[in-house]
């Protein structure tokens, strides 16, 4: 298979979409020059370990670990523990598989020693084989925290326990004020001669990472190009509730939201066939856009939005050049 000669690309990502748009990239682009800045927005203690949902779904993703059909845990893991834990009253809405836990022990004694996130991350894909650089957007602790009409939840509360119905009133960063990038995001962005913006829920897993103090401006200053991957298709997600987020914050769920939301920062959309009536408004916005099938659930479809991702920014990376 030809690998593409973009250079370096910086990927920002959530978790499954994110997660399914890299199972493409790495076939084409060489592991030594694929960054993934994750979003730690998510992460919550829960049985007193620290669990970062994002960057475990990349990490299985990668290393081949990942279930293909839940889109996160370890494949063919079961739930013994969690089974015993609802034995003795505890509360399990929030299932972690036996394996998976193995993670979150190893990442919440290493951080009792000092550890910081990014070196925890680092020595967890070492351990499962993936060459990628996978970067927390930042070491300090954030937390998505959801307004909805019965008071303040944690995104996990809203998503897994509530099952993202709660309307959604507003959605805020807490900590985010006082965090710093993570060591080699903001080199990641400058030496990128790519910036990949994942199909990711635009609220609650990429503007976590945006909104870390000094991340949208370094994406905003890149010269390299910037492309989005819409994770919208026909206005709905294939996972989770960004359709109804929008709807609660008071906008339609379209590709020209998304574009919206991301205005000051992108060359190209990449955007789903089902929304090709999207291009025209878009590209008066002096966007170029691609539609193609965007839903990824198998590998060969995953490379196939990959390659349209990769072109795309070879062609606003030739149109800059001339």
């Amino acid at each position: 298979m030809k690998r593409n000669r973009t250079g370096k690309v910086t990927v920002l990502a959530g978790g499954v979409g994110a997660a399914r748009l890299l199972r493409g990239l790495v076939e084409l682009v060489p592991a030594s020059s694929l960054s993934v800045i994750v979003n730690t927005g998510d992460d919550d203690v829960f049985h007193g370990l620290h669990v970062c949902p994002d960057i475990d779904t990349i990490l299985y993703t990668l290393s081949g670990l990942s279930d293909p059909d839940r889109g996160w845990g370890i494949a063919g893991d079961g739930f013994h523990a969690m089974d015993q834990l609802a034995g003795y009253g505890a509360e399990t809405w929030f299932r972690l598989g036996d394996r998976d836990l193995a993670t979150h022990l190893f990442r919440t004694e290493e951080l009792r020693t000092g550890k910081t996130l990014s070196q925890i991350t680092a020595a967890q894909a070492r351990a499962l084989g993936v060459s990628v650089r996978v970067l927390p957007m930042t070491d300090v602790p954030v937390r998505t925290v959801i307004e909805a009409p019965q008071g303040r939840l944690s995104f996990q509360e809203y998503l897994v326990r509530e099952r993202g119905r709660p309307a959604v009133r507003a959605i805020h960063y807490e900590g985010v004020r006082s965090a710093r990038p993570a060591p080699g995001v903001l080199k990641a962005i400058g030496e990128a001669g790519l910036v990949v913006i994942a199909p990711s829920n635009p609220f609650v897993s990429i503007g976590p990472i945006l909104a870390v103090p000094g991340v949208r401006s370094a994406v905003r200053r890149a010269t390299a190009p910037v492309v989005a991957v819409s994770p919208l298709i026909g206005g709905r997600p294939v996972k989770g509730p960004a359709d109804r987020m929008m709807r609660g914050l008071g906008m339609k769920p379209s590709a020209l939201a998304l574009a919206e939301l991301y205005r000051d920062l992108l060359d190209a959309l990449v955007i789903d066939a089902a929304d090709r009536s999207a291009i025209g408004p878009l590209e008066t916005t002096g966007l170029r856009v691609a539609a193609v099938p965007t839903l990824m659930s198998t590998p060969a479809r995953s490379i196939a939005v990959a390659r349209h991702v990769l072109g795309i920014g070879a062609s606003v990376r030739a149109a800059l050049a001339s």
